[in-house]
């Protein structure tokens, strides 16, 4: 039997404004934005649902929105827990995860294109005794899921890389959360780079000096944890709904994903 875990999903407005893709739609967060006949926090939790050993999924939303979003979480049949949204990415990760024990996935509610295969890859890293997991996908993999999935990629000495906005972080790991406390997309920001993970990685980054494995390693060290990466072979993983272009291409990737139903695994 799998080792149980929670999930920590990430549903609140980013710096408390109403999204664009929002405002566009009529409603009044983006997790509530409709994609492929419902919300995208439907999508993300419709994917938790196919994935056994979760002991709670943690909501992380602004004070209000909690009965907003509640019909969608009942209709998930999950073990669904709000929990209030701070003003920065980690102090809302440690809210998430106050008064649970275990292992943590962390993902947010614009993951449209989450599967039940990737949330499993992680939880099992951490199973093994990770304390820090950070799911990627390769440049090839994003591209030949769409050529316009993503624009930028972090490079690496092994090949450009992209985040799938899908973590895992053990009990002992969760201090590594305090690397989001300025907000993510390090890529267009070098400065939480050097802010999180120090100046010299931030230098050896910059010069793709590295393999990804290798820096996870020195990031590991400077948190004091054991951390690792996991590729997805299905570079739609790497496409979250940031704003109308990725929202078209999620959309088409979601229409053939129906048609030919994907497979649970990553």
């Amino acid at each position: 039997m799998a080792e149980s875990f929670n999930v920590i999903v990430l549903a609140a407005q980013r710096d408390g404004k109403l999204d664009p893709l929002a405002a566009e739609a009529g409603v009044s967060h983006k997790c509530l934005v409709p994609i492929g006949g419902k919300p995208l926090l439907a999508h993300v939790l419709d994917a938790l649902a196919g994935v056994e050993g979760i002991e709670s999924v943690r909501v992380a939303v602004e004070a209000g929105a909690e009965a907003l979003l509640r019909p969608i979480a009942e209709a998930s049949r999950l073990p669904v827990v709000f929990t209030r949204a701070a003003p920065n990415l980690a102090d809302s990760v440690y809210a998430a995860a106050e008064g649970a024990s275990g292992n943590f996935v962390v993902t947010t509610a614009d993951n449209v294109l989450l599967t039940p295969g990737a949330v499993r890859g992680v939880a099992d890293r951490l199973a093994a005794g990770d304390d820090v997991v950070v799911a990627f996908a390769r440049k090839e993999a994003v591209l030949a899921a769409h050529p316009e999935g993503q624009r930028n990629f972090y490079r690496f000495r092994d090949g450009g890389i992209s985040n799938c906005n899908l973590y895992g972080l053990s009990r002992r790991g969760l201090g590594a959360a305090e690397s989001f406390r300025g907000g993510g997309h390090f890529f267009a920001h070098p400065l939480r780079i050097a802010r999180a993970f120090g100046v010299t990685n931030l230098v050896l980054m910059r010069l793709a000096a590295l393999t990804v494995e290798a820096a996870m390693r020195r990031i590991g060290r400077r948190f004091g944890v054991a951390a690792s990466a996991v590729f997805l072979d299905d570079g739609a993983h790497a496409i979250d709904v940031d704003n109308e272009r990725t929202y078209r291409i999620a959309s088409l990737l979601l229409e053939k994903r129906a048609a030919a139903p994907l497979s649970l695994s990553a």
